[in-house]
C-alpha cells in the first residue's frame, strides 16, 4: 500500500508539472503569435531589426531571447553577464530603448 501511494503522489506531480510545461507552451505560441500580426499589420518593426541594433550594443553579454508585450507592443530583450540577468525594454514600434534593469 505504502509504493501505491508514494506511486500515485508521483504520478499527480508529474500531470502538474506537464500542465504547468503545456500552460507556459500556450502562453508563448500567444505571444509569438499576437507579435506576428502585428508585424504583419505593420504596427511593429521586426523582431530581427531591433535585435541588429541592440544585441551589438550588449557586449560581453549572451542574449538569451525575447519576449513580446502585445498591449504596449514592447519587446523586452533578455541577456546574461558575469551571472546577472539584463533587461532592455525596446519599443516595437519605433526601435527605441525604453527601459533597462540589471547590469
Amino acid at each position: 500500500m505504502k509504493h501505491f501511494l508514494t506511486a500515485a503522489v508521483a504520478l499527480v506531480a508529474v500531470g502538474a508539472a506537464c500542465s504547468a510545461d503545456a500552460d507556459r507552451g500556450d502562453w508563448r505560441r500567444r505571444d509569438q503569435d499576437e507579435a506576428f500580426a502585428a508585424r504583419r499589420a505593420g504596427q511593429i518593426m521586426p523582431l530581427r531589426q531591433i535585435e541588429s541594433r541592440i544585441v551589438p550594443s550588449m557586449r560581453g553579454a549572451d542574449y538569451l531571447g525575447p519576449d513580446f508585450d502585445p498591449g504596449s507592443g514592447v519587446y523586452r530583450l533578455k541577456f546574461m553577464r558575469g551571472g546577472s540577468v539584463i533587461f532592455v525594454d525596446v519599443d516595437g514600434r519605433t526601435g527605441q530603448v525604453v527601459g533597462r534593469s540589471g547590469y
